[in-house]
């Protein structure tokens, strides 16, 4: 199932993103929870019966997509754990060998946005860099567990984009102040079920700016495989229902790396990710009349 968050004149509801719009799971059982996070702590029976309701669908329960605008998946995650250098080819300057442990960071929850949102390029930074991702949902309880038992804790996967300000981050040995300006998190389209993706190690990603390609990857060159992410993090925390991770971004492609170009206004953000769809982005410049949309 392709599970999304929608909002709908302000009200935000969650549904399921199929061929003939999106089914507004609400209509369909009036007692499940109208926010994402709710709905996958109530574990695999709140996804039996919105997988049923896909099945033999009624038009009424469909909303008018013209009235609706899709909000990230999940909106205000607990946690938004990300790694870094975690592709092959991508492990930072002069490392030529898989580093032996994860090299995690923390991203605030005010940088998330959904599709069709704008990043905001804020005026004290001119280096706001692009990062295409595969972000994993954690959809159970996960404390001190194995990789076998962290596989039952993923509920799907999404698109992200962990834009960062390079100079903010360079600042200091510590990335988080420079990965967590608002609107510097775009998730979605949706939360693709995991029986959807029968093999998240062999998924093509690509992010292009105005059309032309900047990154061009496969999840097969990840490092560190989600199971073994989500057991590593569970020893030392607990990650619940709608928390969020990042698994790293492959590095750019010759030509674009060559050109050192940040994002500027105007720019049109795109990652791609086969069987989880399109996240598109545009550019703006952030100003008092734009900082709250």
């Amino acid at each position: 199932m392709r599970l999304v968050t929608f909002r709908e004149q302000a009200v935000e509801r969650i549904g399921i993103q199929m061929d003939a719009g999106i089914l507004d799971l609400n209509l369909v059982e009036p007692d499940l929870p109208r926010d994402m996070i709710s709905f996958l702590a109530l574990g695999a029976g709140a996804l039996a019966r919105a997988h049923e309701a896909c099945l033999m669908p009624h038009d009424h329960w469909f909303v008018d997509k013209k009235t609706v605008e899709l909000a990230a998946p999940i909106p205000r995650p607990g946690k938004v754990l990300c790694m870094g250098h975690n592709y092959r080819g991508h492990m930072g300057i002069g490392n030529t060998e898989n580093p032996e442990y994860p090299n995690l960071f923390c991203k605030t929850p005010n940088s998330i946005i959904g599709p069709g949102r704008s990043i905001a390029i804020p005026p004290t930074s001119h280096d706001v860099d692009f990062e295409a991702e595969l972000m994993a949902v954690i959809g159970k309880r996960a404390h001190l567990v194995t990789q076998m038992e962290a596989e039952t804790c993923i509920a799907g996967y999404t698109i992200f984009n962990d834009v960062s300000a390079r100079d903010y981050q360079k600042r200091t040995s510590q990335w988080m102040l420079g990965k967590s300006f608002d609107t510097f998190g775009p998730m979605g389209p949706a939360l693709v079920t995991v029986d959807e993706i029968p093999n998240p190690y062999d998924l093509d990603l690509e992010l292009s700016v105005n059309g032309i390609p900047q990154q061009r990857s496969n999840t097969r060159d990840l490092i560190f495989t989600v199971p073994y992410l989500i057991a590593y993090i569970s020893q030392v925390m607990t990650l619940e229902p709608g928390d969020v991770i990042a698994t790293g971004t492959p590095a750019k492609l010759e030509e674009a790396s060559m050109q050192k170009r940040y994002l500027q206004p105007g720019d049109l953000v795109e990652i791609t990710i086969n069987r989880l769809g399109k996240l598109s982005s545009p550019v703006i410049a952030l100003s008092k009349d734009n900082r709250k949309e």
